[in-house]
C-alpha cells in the first residue's frame, strides 16, 4: 500500500512539474478535471516537492513561501466575508475544509453590482450642476483592467479562481468617493516614464548629495546640518525649478536657497536646543558666548564687529562666573540679549560661507540631474520608443490622472514577498517595504487609474519606483520626513466630504491620500496611482478642495498665489479649505495673505496638543504610531468664490461638526517626538524663551 501511495505521489509530482510539456502516458491517464486542477495550482505558484526528512510529499508556494502537507484547495470561501459560500468556486475533490486557503477575488462585473467599500466598480460620474454655464463636463473613458492576483503577481487566467485582495482591519481612505473637480482637458505629459534602474541611480545620487551637504556644514561652519533642512530645500527649490527632474533641482533662479540659508544661519554659531532645567540653560549660555567669541576671532570681521561681540561675550562669561544663584529664566533672558547683540555681526561674517554651501549643493544637483537625464534617455533610445501624439479638445472634463506621452519600456523583474503584515519589494538588493493594507490600496488605485498595463505586468516595478522616490526624498533617518508628509485624521476628511463636498486633496501622495483623486509632487511615478500632478500646475475650474501643504514657507506662499488666481478667474463652484500651522511670531507671509484675502469666508484656530495628525510614515509604521499630537496650533481657512460660498458656506453648524471631528479622539496616541517638533516648528517661529520652556 505504501509503495502504491508513493507511486501516485510521484505521478502527481511529474504532472505538476511539467504542465506545458507533451503529456506522458502517465499524465494521459489522469482525469481531465485532475489535470485542470493541477494546472491551476501551478499558475497560483504551487509546486509539489519531496521531504527527505519526513519521506513524504508536500506542497510549496514560491510566491507566499507557504508550505502544507495536504493538496491546496483553490476557491475556498472566507466564512467571515462570505458565510454562505456564494462567491466560492466549486472544486471537485476539494480536500479538508480546515486547510487555510485564500479567498476568491470577485470579478469586476460582480463589484459593479455590489458596490461595496473600495469596490472595483467603474464610477458613474454625474453632471455637476453649475449655475452660470451650460457647459457639460465629460468624464474620460478608462478601459477596464483585467483581474490581477495580488498574491502571485500575475494576471488571473480565464476561468481560474483568483485570491481575494488583502483586507486591512482598519482603513484610512475611502476610494469610492467620486470627484467634483472639473478641469480643461489636457494633453499627455512629456515626462520620461519611470524605470527601476533610473530610480536606483537617482536614489544613490541623492544620498550622495545629502552627504555632501553634511560635510560642507561640518567643514565650513563646524555644525551638523539642521534636521530636515535638506528636505525643505527640495520642497522650496521645486517651487522655482524648471528643470526636467522631479526630485532634484537644476534650473532655479536665484541659485541660493533662502530656506537653506536661513536654517543653516540659524544654527550659527551653535544650535540652540530645547531646555528643561536650569543647569542646561547655564551651559547653553556659556557655550554660545564662547562660540561667538571664537568665531569672530577666526573670521575676517570689521574692528567694530569684533569689539562688540568680544565685549558682550566676555561680559556674559564673567557674569556666569560671579552669579550662581540665577534662575532658568534669568539665563534665558541673558541668552536672548546676547543673541540680539552678537547675532547681526555673526551673520555678517558667516554670510559668504553659508552662501557658498547653498551654491555648491545646487551645482552638484545640476550635475546629478544631467547624469540621470542622460542615462534615462539612453535607456529609452535603446528601447526605440517614440512619443505618442493625441488630439486634445477644448472642453471641460472631470479631473483624471496624469497620462504620459511616452510609452513605458519593458520593466525588469521586481521580487515580492510578505513578512507578516509587510510587503517587501526587492530590486538588485534594494528593498522597499509597505504595509500589506497599503499595498492593497495601491493595487486599487492602480486599477482605477492605470490604462496602459491591463495585465499588471509593470505593477510591481512601478510600486518599487514610487516607494523608493518618497523614501529618498524624506531621508533614511528615524522618523525623518514624517512631519512633512502628515495627513489629517480620517474623521476630519469624512466631515469635509459630508458638509463641504470635499473630494480632492491638493497635497498628498498615493501612500497617504484619503481620496483616489489628489495632487502630488511626482507625476511620473504617481500618475499610475491616481495623481493629477503637482498642485501648482493643476488648474481646476470648479470643485471643493482640501489643502494641507508641507510646512515650507516658500511652498505655502506659492500655494496662496495659485489659490487667488484660480478664484479670480473662475465663476464656477470653487472652494478651498486650507490647514496651515499657526506661526505668528513672526507671522508667515502665507498666513498673513490668506487672513487678509478678498476670498476669505471664515477662519479659525485649533489649539496645540488638542488635535492630531496622521503620521507621514503611515504606510509602514505600527498601528499605535499612526497618530501624533500636533505641537503647534493649526489655522483652518476657507477661501471661496461667490458660487462656492453659496454652495458650501461655512455655517456655524458645519464648523462645529468640523471642530468636533478634529479633537483628539480616545485612541492611544504616542507622545510627540522631537522629529515632529523640529519638522513642523522651525526655530524662527517660536520665541527663544517659549521654545526652550517647551
Amino acid at each position: 500500500l505504501l509503495q502504491t501511495r508513493h507511486a501516485e505521489n510521484k505521478q502527481d509530482f511529474c504532472s505538476i512539474a511539467h504542465p506545458d510539456q507533451t503529456a506522458s502516458p502517465t499524465e494521459s491517464s489522469l482525469p481531465e478535471s485532475r489535470k485542470s486542477s493541477l494546472y491551476e495550482l501551478v499558475q497560483a505558484g504551487w509546486s509539489k516537492c519531496w521531504s527527505k526528512r519526513e519521506n513524504r510529499p508536500y506542497w510549496f508556494n514560491r510566491c507566499t513561501n507557504q508550505s502544507m502537507w495536504e493538496m491546496p484547495v483553490l476557491g475556498q470561501h472566507d466564512v467571515i466575508s462570505d458565510p454562505l459560500g456564494l462567491n466560492a468556486a466549486s472544486v471537485e475533490g476539494a480536500g479538508d475544509d480546515g486547510v487555510g486557503n485564500r479567498q476568491r477575488k470577485r470579478r469586476l462585473s460582480e463589484d459593479a453590482a455590489q458596490g461595496g467599500l473600495n469596490s472595483f466598480k467603474r464610477p458613474k460620474i454625474g453632471i455637476p450642476v453649475t449655475p452660470t454655464t451650460p457647459t457639460v463636463p465629460i468624464s474620460p473613458v478608462t478601459p477596464r483592467a483585467k483581474p490581477w492576483n495580488s498574491t502571485t503577481g500575475t494576471e488571473d487566467k480565464p476561468g481560474q479562481p483568483a485570491s481575494a485582495l488583502y483586507r486591512p482591519t482598519i482603513i484610512y481612505w475611502d476610494l469610492d468617493i467620486q470627484t467634483n473637480a472639473v478641469i480643461r482637458e489636457r494633453a499627455p505629459a512629456n515626462h520620461l516614464p519611470p524605470h527601476p534602474e533610473i530610480e536606483l541611480q537617482r536614489a544613490q545620487l541623492t544620498t550622495k548629495l545629502r552627504q555632501h551637504y553634511q560635510e560642507l556644514c561640518y567643514q565650513r561652519e563646524g555644525i551638523e546640518p539642521p534636521r530636515e533642512s535638506f528636505n525643505r530645500w527640495l520642497l522650496e527649490r521645486k517651487v522655482l525649478d524648471k528643470g526636467p527632474d522631479h526630485l532634484l533641482p537644476s534650473d532655479c533662479d536665484p541659485i541660493i536657497s533662502r530656506s537653506m540659508f536661513r536654517e543653516v544661519m540659524n544654527d550659527i554659531p551653535i544650535r540652540l536646543s530645547r531646555i528643561k532645567y536650569k543647569e542646561e540653560a547655564r551651559k547653553l549660555l556659556f557655550k554660545y558666548a564662547e562660540a561667538a567669541k571664537k568665531m569672530i576671532d577666526s573670521r575676517n570681521a570689521t574692528p567694530d564687529s569684533r569689539k562688540v561681540v568680544k565685549w558682550n561675550a566676555e561680559d556674559t562669561i564673567n557674569w556666569l562666573r560671579r552669579d550662581h544663584s540665577a534662575s532658568k529664566e534669568d539665563y534665558m533672558d541673558r541668552l536672548e540679549h546676547l543673541r540680539k547683540q552678537c547675532g547681526p555681526h555673526v551673520t555678517a561674517v558667516a554670510k559668504d560661507s553659508v552662501e557658498g554651501i547653498c551654491t555648491k549643493i545646487y551645482h552638484i544637483s545640476v550635475e546629478y540631474v544631467r547624469r540621470i537625464r542622460q542615462a534615462h534617455q539612453t535607456l529609452l533610445k535603446d528601447c526605440n520608443f517614440m512619443g505618442e501624439t493625441s488630439e486634445v479638445q477644448d472642453r471641460l472634463v472631470y479631473c483624471y490622472p496624469v497620462r504620459l506621452a511616452l510609452p513605458s519600456p519593458n520593466q525588469p523583474r521586481v521580487e515580492l514577498h510578505f513578512e507578516n503584515d509587510i510587503s517587501c519589494l526587492r530590486y538588485k538588493g534594494e528593498m522597499v517595504k509597505v504595509n500589506r493594507g497599503y499595498f492593497a490600496k495601491l493595487e486599487l488605485l492602480y486599477r482605477y487609474s492605470c490604462i496602459d498595463d491591463p495585465r499588471f505586468e509593470k505593477f510591481l516595478s512601478r510600486i518599487w519606483c514610487l516607494i523608493k522616490r518618497y523614501q529618498v526624498m524624506f531621508g533614511a533617518g528615524v522618523n525623518e520626513g514624517m512631519g512633512l508628509q502628515g495627513a489629517l485624521p480620517v474623521p476630519v476628511f469624512e466631515v469635509l466630504n459630508k458638509q463641504f463636498g470635499v473630494s480632492f486633496e491638493c497635497f498628498a501622495s498615493p501612500l497617504n491620500s484619503y481620496f483616489k483623486q489628489f495632487c502630488s509632487a511626482f507625476p511620473d511615478t504617481d500618475g499610475f496611482f491616481g495623481s493629477r500632478g503637482p498642485f501648482l500646475n493643476f488648474s481646476p475650474a470648479s470643485g471643493s478642495f482640501e489643502a494641507n501643504p508641507p510646512f515650507c514657507e516658500e511652498l505655502m506662499d506659492a500655494m496662496v498665489t495659485h489659490f487667488e488666481e484660480l478664484l479670480e478667474k473662475s465663476s464656477e463652484l470653487l472652494s478651498f479649505i486650507i490647514f496651515v500651522p499657526e506661526w505668528r511670531d513672526p507671522l508667515t507671509p502665507a498666513l498673513n495673505r490668506m487672513e487678509t484675502s478678498a476670498f476669505l469666508r471664515h477662519h479659525m484656530s485649533v489649539p496645540a496638543f488638542e488635535h492630531e495628525y496622521r503620521s507621514g510614515s503611515q504606510h509602514i509604521c505600527k498601528k499605535e504610531e499612526m497618530y501624533y499630537k500636533a505641537v503647534h496650533g493649526t489655522v483652518i481657512i476657507f477661501l471661496q468664490n461667490d458660487a462656492g460660498f453659496t454652495k458650501w458656506e461655512p455655517t456655524p453648524e458645519r464648523i462645529q461638526e468640523l471642530l468636533a471631528a478634529y479633537q483628539v479622539s480616545q485612541r492611544t496616541l504616542g507622545s510627540p517626538s522631537s522629529s515632529c517638533i523640529s519638522a513642523n516648528t522651525p526655530f524662527p517661529y517660536l520665541q527663544l524663551e517659549e521654545f526652550c520652556k517647551k
